[in-house]
């Protein structure tokens, strides 16, 4: 395998986990800064962050492949 098609593949391995990545930083930025052990409902955002972060990554990922 080329030098070239090694690079396209962890290019297109970073833009396949960017979505992840981003909801990941998000969940650290309000856990940090924003919210305390008494937020309401922190959970469930937490959750729902992470899984819109993982949904969108496998949804970007399917649709490169199916094209």
């Amino acid at each position: 395998m080329k030098i070239t098609q090694k690079s396209k593949k962890l290019i297109k391995a970073i833009y396949y986990f960017l979505p992840w990545v981003i909801s990941i930083y998000i969940f650290y930025w309000l856990d940090t800064n924003l919210w305390t052990y008494e937020t309401p409902h922190r959970g469930k955002i937490s959750v729902i962050i992470m899984s819109l972060g993982m949904i969108i990554s496998l949804k970007v990922a399917s649709k490169d492949h199916s094209n």
